[in-house]
């Protein structure tokens, strides 16, 4: 097989999988999440000028996955190359494109020791969850203007680390939006942004003076890569996601050790 990957999420998978020898080319912001070595570096679904260099490379299969962009799509469906386009909501949606691309590169059983891997480290946060009855006011940022809600993946994360997604996820949000949903915490994931996402912006928005989050100071940036992935790199986003919306309780809880222990 030859695969171009026009996705950092299907070339997480297929690292992680054991199918990178399958890739004959990447997009650019692939190196975030694998290490792929020198492979050629091409555009992504969303800025269609790789077709040339992608039809050099020859593939079998091109994968992609949103954000797509229409006129993109269709330069890339007028190709002669198999074209698989992925659209993961959910983590459920996340399983079984993993499956997918296990299935594929005939690695289904590494494919699935992958989704068995995910579950597992959620379900270890999930546990840690449980020490805290209250559950934090969140709200996950993908991109800043237009303001847009982190995706649905990112809700359930959310979830697991003991929080509650405040404003419908995936989509288009207004400040006002944000202010009446009064968010404890504000989290900074903007797409291909890495972590240059800025926090002080928040702390400009006029119908955000009262909400709790900007009041107390608790407004985090956690790197794209991380959230804005579908695959394996949630893993990591969701321990930094835990430490995000637990450090007030983590804080408190050193305050009490350390009086108990000058005691």
């Amino acid at each position: 097989m030859r695969i171009v990957s026009l996705a950092p999420s299907a070339t997480s998978i297929l690292y992680a999988i054991g199918a990178s020898h399958t890739l004959v080319g990447v997009t650019k912001w692939c190196t975030d999440v694998a290490p792929v070595g020198k492979l050629p570096r091409l555009g992504d679904c969303w800025h269609g000028d790789s077709i040339d260099e992608i039809l050099r490379l020859k593939p079998t299969l091109v994968i992609g996955s949103v954000p797509y962009k229409k006129a993109t799509v269709g330069k890339l469906l007028e190709q002669p190359f198999p074209f698989l386009a992925m659209n993961p909501r959910t983590l459920a949606d996340i399983e079984t494109d993993i499956r997918l691309l296990g299935g594929i590169t005939q690695q289904w059983a590494a494919a699935e020791t992958l989704v068995k891997k995910m579950r597992r480290a959620f379900s270890r946060i999930e546990k840690k969850t449980r020490r805290y009855k209250t559950r934090v006011r969140v709200y996950c940022e993908a991109w800043p203007n237009p303001r847009i809600s982190s995706p649905p993946w990112v809700a359930e994360l959310v979830n697991i680390c003991g929080g509650e997604m405040v404003v419908p996820a995936g989509e288009k949000i207004t400040d006002e939006q944000v202010a009446a949903a009064s968010p404890d915490v504000i989290v900074l994931a903007w797409a291909a942004t890495g972590k240059k996402a800025d926090a002080k912006q928040a702390y400009k928005v006029m119908a955000w003076k009262d909400v709790p989050a900007i009041r107390t100071r608790n407004v985090y940036v956690i790197g794209d890569e991380l959230l804005n992935t579908p695959g394996p790199p949630l893993i990591e986003g969701a321990r930094e996601l835990w430490k995000v919306l637990h450090s007030q309780n983590q804080n408190k809880q050193e305050k009490k050790k350390e009086i108990t222990q000058r005691r």
